[in-house]
């Protein structure tokens, strides 16, 4: 996969390609990042890279663009999909797999890994508890088949991909142009050497995983969430470089292979805190939660890959704080140690938009770029929260500002997050260490999971579970919360709408909810703001 916009690869296929995946070279998928090319890849590919997609004629694409989205992903897709029907004359530009990270390489894939690891986990509790057994009365022997997991995954991937196709993109009535876009101009933009003009556009690039200028790691033959989800094997050894979402989520449905005779033995290496965004109970919990499961956690200042060998072993060294180093052997090493925007080779400059390579595009509260015609969203933009979901609402933000002036800002969003790992942690609004960073007086409302009912009756006590709603000092107005369970990120929506509607905690806590149910932890933190202000007989 190119690794940014501006050495993007061009089409490698002759002027009449054959119609389907199906008939390519596999060399040809393996450059796009995506093997094996299988039946469900093919699949995946027909819909979000046809080989044989005919863009927009000289006739269709002359005049001018109401507005173009640069990007494929959830930000450019909703762009241009929504223009469409709101009657712009709109135009998409895929330089690589529409459905971007989120449906290749990211959420999709991720979640159906981890849905495998969870029924996996559901299975040894089952035995461990007595009472899954052979007809026989003796205990079954389990193994996960992981190539059949990762077959499981391409195939609900594949069944899913229609939805970002180009296909659907043209029938919402935008334009849908495969290749890759640089800007030439203030309002224009060229692609497969087609100048196109627009009124307004979009850029809606995404982004890439960053991966650490450390001594000898480039010449490793690591992984990262782009080349993660093609592996049909699992390597005995895993080290995962970092230790936020997408390390921990990994870290954990690697663990499938604790049931397997080939099991995966999984070491996190972290400069900080795990999941350091979040709430420290919740960062606790995850990592109870993972070291039962058998993965090692390793805090250290400098990590050096020494003497990288071919595939399949791999020799690390680490320099921990007291100056000793240690050696540590994997067969795969997985770096996640944040993102990057795509930002170089879009031609920034000729168009007037200021970036900066690390952080990304700069854009004010309404999501406009320092050239007015022009807005970023997404994960390619500076000082926003990267996920898939905030890149939809900018997007949703961008057309309604670009082509009817509305005024909606960045800021008014509610954006919840979560890591889904088991327990999951969801959260929403400010941390108390972000609350006291921005001098925000709060009171913090808290109530454990571990004595909730149905928490108990699922199993999930033992591993802790916590709901935190921090509202402002001596009001029931909610500006935070942090929940720590399994379901944490359904959770957090009854939250999320409190906070979006302006309901009090109060009145989340007046709300009956069915019994017995996990959600009951968040009335019950309501409850303890009506205790400390209910009025009591003298």
């Amino acid at each position: 996969m190119a690794s940014s916009w501006s050495d993007a690869p061009p089409a490698s296929w002759s002027d009449a390609p054959p119609a389907s995946w199906s008939d390519a070279p596999p060399e040809e998928a393996r450059a796009l990042d995506v093997w094996p090319l299988d039946e469900s890849n093919v699949k995946l590919l027909d819909a979000v890279r046809p080989r044989a997609w005919e863009g927009p004629t000289e006739a269709e694409a002359a005049g001018e663009y109401d507005i173009i989205a640069i990007g494929s992903g959830a930000g450019g897709l909703v762009t241009a999909k929504q223009a469409a029907r709101r009657g712009a004359r709109s135009a998409l530009i895929s330089g690589h797999l529409a459905g971007g990270d989120c449906l290749n390489v990211g959420c999709v894939p991720s979640k159906a890994l981890l849905h495998c690891a969870r029924a996996a986990r559901e299975a040894r509790a089952a035995l461990a508890e007595g009472f899954l057994v052979a007809a026989d009365g003796t205990a079954p022997k389990l193994e996960v088949d992981f190539d059949a997991v990762m077959a499981r995954m391409r195939r609900l991937r594949a069944h899913i991909a229609p939805a970002d196709s180009h296909e659907g993109s043209a029938a919402a009535g935008a334009h849908v142009y495969q290749g890759w876009a640089r800007f030439s101009g203030p309002d224009t933009v060229v692609v497969n050497e087609r100048t196109l003009r627009f009124k307004k556009c979009v850029i809606a690039t995404g982004g890439r995983a960053a991966v650490p200028p450390t001594p000898g790691l480039a010449a490793a033959p690591y992984v990262t969430n782009a080349t993660l989800y093609n592996l049909t094997a699992l390597p005995p050894r895993m080290v995962v470089l970092g230790a936020g979402v997408i390390g921990m989520e990994m870290a954990q449905a690697r663990r499938l292979g604790a049931f397997a005779a080939f099991g995966s033995q999984v070491t996190v290496l972290a400069r900080s805190a795990v999941l350091s965004k979040e709430e420290p109970a919740a960062r606790e919990a995850v990592v109870k939660a993972l070291e039962a499961d058998g993965v090692a956690f390793v805090q250290t200042l400098r990590q050096q890959p020494d003497d990288p060998r071919a595939f399949p072993l791999l020799k690390l060294v680490l320099g921990g704080g007291g100056g000793v180093p240690a050696e540590l052997e994997c067969e795969a090493l997985l770096v996640a140690t944040g993102r990057t925007p795509n930002v170089d080779g879009l031609g920034l400059d000729a168009a007037g938009v200021a970036h900066c390579g690390k952080e990304g595009i700069a854009i004010d509260d309404l999501g406009a770029t320092s050239n007015p015609r022009v807005y970023a969203v997404g994960d390619c933009a500076a000082g926003v929260p990267r996920f898939t979901h905030m890149s939809g609402e900018m997007a949703k933000l961008a057309v309604q500002n670009a082509l009817f002036g509305d005024g909606c800002k960045v800021s008014s969003l509610v954006v919840p997050r979560c890591c889904y790992t088991e327990p999951e942690v969801a959260s929403v609004g400010l941390t108390r260490r972000d609350a006291e960073a921005a001098g925000v007086a709060v009171d913090t409302y808290s109530s454990s999971l571990e004595h909730n009912d149905r928490f108990i009756l699922e199993g999930q006590a033992a591993g802790g579970g916590i709901v935190e709603i921090h509202c402002s000092k001596d009001t029931d107005t909610i500006v935070g919360a942090t929940v720590v369970a399994a379901g944490a990120g359904n959770i957090i929506n009854e939250v999320t709408l409190a906070m979006q509607a302006g309901v009090g905690l109060g009145a989340v806590a007046r709300v009956i909810h069915p019994y017995p149910t996990v959600g009951e932890g968040v009335m019950q933190a309501g409850l303890g703001y009506i205790r400390r202000h209910w009025a009591k007989l003298n």
